[in-house]
């Protein structure tokens, strides 16, 4: 048996990962992802006619996605944008995922990655821009070819015309000469209503491959020598291993060594049958250090030990206390939301090979950078050393923005000396995550004689995702995304107050689908029902009327209201719930129907949902990301938790951590506000809307107030 020290904070991993990648300027061109399956026949070298657009003799146009695939259909949504201004053939368009690299680096990540629905916002412009270039340096080679002006030709479906002569020469037959044109540095864009694939319904690409088996996944990975392993992780966070003995694992045909890494004991076999089996084989004693007393219980009480403390002020206008000393009535209440694990489909996986000359990646990750500069450090390579392909990912919600997987498999393909594949079980996913925080809120509002809101207070304790991986970032205590969705509420009240108390434990946390707006909005917009309700007025009328000077807020509120039918009478047994939210510049009201069994069971019947996330790329997608985050919001709401106890996570499986099945998927209606607006995300806004609506419909029909989540027959009974 043999032990791997390396430097290993969990805590602040993202930016060790950032560190490693200090100095990247330009990663390597990735033949696309031949080396996950048989390896594909030669073909002709594309012309490189800029970072996002290559092109073949044959006429195939590749489109780079630097985008990770995980579900969401950003792979099709980022080749029409380069597609439209292209002007080429749709049906000769083929993707590849791009390299890690700085030219494909987010602006508003400062990295390489995909998260924060910001695929499609950030990609608007660069991606039309990438097309219409190689646009111009394809119409630029046809002239030069033919003796004629530019201005003379034209692109159109796959070729450059001459207008007045009728002369066409296909896209292919023009790449390599027009990859030696100087790119234009200043290109004209379509007008929108030149438009002919952006805002059409458009089948994915990646649908085919996907049925037939031919897609990518990280845990599909296979290469010569290739060995597999699992790790053995200390149950307790932030506990390590004290002794072990391999004796009866290394015993086990096929295993090949059993290693201690910093994260704990790795078995290396075959195959990931015989890792498994060997880790059940092994006999490890923990030291589970200072946390192992930490259970949800004690989190919960150290939450409620600061209510009575003001914590830094996030958002202040007029005088709060004043606003609650002339009110008519006064509206106070406590709300809570326990931690959440992503509980991704594909479990976390990566395959490292490293060689005294760099590293290859193949992983299932979200955010290149920070795994390209782990890998460097590990290895001791530069960063541009290290080749990532990134696979498709089996979901992501968040969970593969970090690169404990990376290090694993990088750390044990080192001690072995040939590539190896780290392979996690459901148990450890569900166990071993970066978690949505919990949260805590005391809010308060008073209302004056006519029911309009005189003042609003919350505040809120959470732990801070910021603060886990980036401790230097955090200013005066505060980390905005904790109290994003009850600090920004829009509805006109003349004095708010919302401060926030910064709480640090060891529980991992990381970005959940929706990040601080998931938990916050339930939080916000069940209030606001609360407050409807004390002033008499119908949940929607009170919304809408405080809404006047939010114009976006208040489309999408009168769209879903209508959509449902608000206020027409239901069949007996069924009622209605209604909230909305600004999550990632996007607008969405939700407006649930459900019903009560009488064991308390909720069911879910109809969704309607009203979208503002400006231009629509594509309606499909479109469509089926509000319907996702819908579907993860409902499971949230109704289903899933994590608890703790002992210093560790309780739940292990779907057993006892269930998500909603298909029979319970309720009948989702989406609709989106027609905009000339630049595009805003879609991942995750859908899902903070879903847990209030539901309680908000509780409260209708049965005049019980949900304060906590996950919301229990046990409630209602």
């Amino acid at each position: 048996m043999s032990a791997i020290t390396h430097p290993f904070d969990r805590r602040n991993f993202l930016k060790t990962g950032l560190a490693g990648a200090a100095g990247l300027v330009v990663g390597f061109y990735l033949p696309g992802r031949s080396e996950l399956l048989a390896a594909a026949p030669a073909a002709a070298a594309p012309a490189v006619l800029n970072a996002w657009v290559h092109i073949t003799p044959d006429d195939k146009v590749t489109i780079l996605i630097s985008k990770s695939e995980m579900g969401q259909g950003v792979e099709t949504s980022l080749a029409m944008l380069a597609a439209e201004e292209l002007e080429c053939d749709w049906k000769r368009i083929h993707t590849e995922f791009a390299p890690a690299a700085q030219v494909y680096f987010d602006p508003a990540f400062g990295m390489q990655g995909t998260g924060g629905s910001q695929s499609i916002h950030s990609a608007w412009e660069p991606m039309r821009k990438a097309g219409a270039t190689a646009r111009e340096m394809l119409i630029a080679a046809a002239a030069q070819k033919w003796g004629v002006d530019a201005s003379e030709c034209r692109a159109e479906n796959g070729a450059i015309v001459h207008t007045s002569t009728k002369r066409r020469a296909t896209f292919g037959s023009l790449a390599e000469a027009a990859s030696k044109i100087p790119q234009p540095t200043d290109v004209k864009l379509k007008d929108p209503s030149q438009f002919k694939i952006i805002g059409k319904p458009t089948k994915r690409v990646d649908t085919a491959k996907k049925v037939n088996g031919t897609a990518g996944f990280g845990i599909d990975v296979r290469l010569p020598k290739m060995l597999h392993a699992s790790v053995e992780h200390c149950p307790v966070f932030g506990g390590k291993v004290a002794s072990f003995d391999a004796t009866k694992a290394k015993a086990i045909p096929g295993v090949k060594d059993v290693i201690q890494i910093p994260t704990g004991v790795a078995v290396v076999a075959d195959n990931t049958w015989t890792a498994f089996q060997g880790r059940k084989a092994l006999t490890v004693k923990w030291d589970e250090g200072p946390n192992a007393s930490v259970s949800s219980a004690s989190i919960r009480q150290s939450f409620m030990d600061v209510m009575d403390k003001p914590g830094v002020v996030s958002r202040k206008v007029g005088d709060s206390d004043a606003g609650l000393a002339s009110a008519a009535k006064k509206v106070e209440a406590v709300y809570e939301a326990p931690y959440q694990a992503h509980v991704t489909m594909e479990p976390m996986n990566g395959t490292a090979d490293v060689r005294a000359d760099g590293v290859d990646l193949w992983v299932p990750t979200q955010f290149q950078t920070p795994a390209q500069g782990t890998a460097a450090g590990i290895a001791g390579v530069k960063p541009d050393a290290v080749n990532v392909h990134t696979t498709y990912l089996g979901g992501g919600f968040g969970r593969r923005g970090w690169s404990d997987f990376v290090a694993e498999s990088t750390l044990l393909s080192k001690a072995m000396g040939v590539p190896v594949q780290v392979t996690w079980t459901r148990e450890d996913d569900m166990q071993h995550d970066y978690y949505r925080p919990a949260s805590y809120v005391k809010m308060s509002a008073g209302l004056d004689a006519d029911g309009k809101p005189t003042a609003y207070t919350a505040r809120v304790a959470c732990d801070s995702i910021m603060s886990w991986f980036f401790p230097g970032s955090i200013k005066n205590g505060l980390d905005a995304s904790s109290v994003e969705g009850v600090s920004d509420v829009a509805y006109d009240i003349p004095n708010i107050l919302v401060d926030y108390h910064l709480m640090s434990g060891p529980i991992p946390m990381g970005f959940w689908r929706s990040v601080g707006a998931s938990q916050n909005g339930f939080f916000s917009e069940s209030f606001v029902d609360e407050l409807a309700a004390a002033a008499k007025k119908d949940p929607y009328e009170f919304r809408r009327d405080l809404l006047s000077k939010k114009p976006r807020h208040l489309g999408v509120l009168n769209l879903a209201a209508q959509k449902a039918g608000w206020g027409s009478p239901l069949p007996k047994g069924r009622y209605r719930g209604i909230a909305v939210l600004e999550a990632f510049s996007t607008y969405v009201a939700e407006v649930v129907e459900i019903s009560i069994d009488k064991d308390g069971t909720v069911n879910v019947h109809r969704v309607v949902c009203a979208v503002d996330c400006g231009r629509v790329v594509n309606p499909d997608t479109a469509e089926a990301q509000v319907s996702g985050a819908v579907v993860y919001g409902i499971t949230a709401a109704l289903k899933s938790e994590i608890t703790i106890d002992r210093g560790r996570v309780v739940q292990t499986n779907f057993s006892d951590n269930p998500t909603l099945r298909m029979n319970e998927v309720p009948k989702i209606e989406v609709y989106f506000v027609p905009s000339t607006e630049t595009p805003t995300g879609l991942g995750e806004p859908g899902v903070p809307p879903v847990a209030p609506a539901i309680a908000n419909a509780i409260f209708a029909g049965t005049g019980k107030r949900i304060r906590r989540l996950p919301i229990k027959p046990s409630d209602l009974v």
